[in-house]
């Protein structure tokens, strides 16, 4: 094995975001522990995101020719930093500030973790910007780990995790090539959910509490308060997943499908606008039962010019 280290590259998607993404990359470029690249995937922002990118020669930028969503932003950008000989792959929203020993935390969590095999995934702790753990996008323990996958976490102060968000995770770039990049026609909602899991099946993954980034969402709260159009996504998308991904076991289907179906009714139950969401169900059961995602080659067929 070789001695030397890793070759760690960010990937950032962006819509639209321009302070924001000018401070996360900031926050980037100033980790105690250096990059050795920045992928910058623009999701054709018409906001003067792609002047400001222009202005940087930190960063390695790919501006699309239309909004492909998170999915087809960070499947993109995870293609781009293999073919850039990544060994690791940090990959971040464009409202995620990371402190500045975010990624050392990370590696060295992965770096000490007593077992034969190296984690999968490693992710950080997010908090809002008033310091509060934000409930939007946090990895959340484990269910189904035993005891030794407990003590063997515990045993670099961090916390077995099933699935992760693209807020902030490490991801090992050989698990990446065996498993698969994140499925682009998810477009958003979900698609972080079904890629870690895939990763994570049979595999490591870790909350590392000791990485710090704030989430700089607009508002504190989960993803399903009150979300209108957009549960379509959240509807079609978890229909695939649970129908059509490898990414879970049998018995996990089983559970996942039961918490759905509780966080559905609670969604609908809370909105102030039940009858948008009532429409957004039929449209995604419909649509995630008549067929399946497309390869990410169809969805992204074209998006550069």
């Amino acid at each position: 094995m070789s001695d030397a280290p890793a070759r760690v590259v960010a990937v950032v998607v962006t819509w639209n975001r321009r302070a924001l993404l000018t401070e996360s990359l900031d926050a980037l470029a100033a980790q105690t522990r250096p990059l050795d690249a920045v992928v910058v995937v623009d999701n054709a922002s018409d906001d003067g995101t792609a002047q400001a990118l222009a202005a940087r020669s930190d960063v390695e930028v790919h501006t699309l020719t239309r909004n492909t969503g998170g999915a087809g932003g960070f499947a993109y950008g995870l293609a781009a930093a293999l073919r850039d000989d990544a060994d690791l792959i940090w990959l971040m929203d464009d409202d995620t500030v990371p402190s500045a020993d975010a990624l050392q935390a990370l590696l060295d969590a992965r770096a000490g973790y007593p077992g034969d095999v190296a984690p999968a995934l490693v992710a950080s702790r997010v908090v809002w910007t008033d310091g509060r753990a934000h409930p939007m996008n946090t990895p959340r323990p484990n269910p189904f780990a035993r005891r030794a996958e407990r003590v063997a976490a515990d045993a670099v102060h961090c916390v077995p995790v099933r699935s992760a968000s693209f807020v902030s995770v490490l991801v090992d770039a050989e698990v990446c090539k065996r498993r698969g990049a994140p499925i682009a026609d998810y477009f958003l909602w979900n698609d972080d959910f079904e890629f870690t899991t895939r990763l994570l099946r049979g595999n490591v993954g870790l909350l590392c509490p000791a990485s710090l980034v704030v989430h700089k969402t607009r508002t504190f709260g989960s993803t399903d308060a009150d979300p209108g159009e957009r549960f379509f996504f959240e509807v079609r998308n978890k229909i695939w997943l649970l129908t059509r991904s490898r990414s879970l076991a049998p018995v996990e289907r089983l559970v996942y499908t039961a918490s759905t179906l509780r966080r559905w009714a609670r969604t609908i139950t809370g909105s102030s606008d039940r009858g948008v969401l009532w429409r957004a169900l039929g449209r995604g059961l419909l649509a995630g039962v008549r067929r399946g995602p497309r390869p990410n080659k169809e969805v992204l067929a074209g998006v550069t010019a």
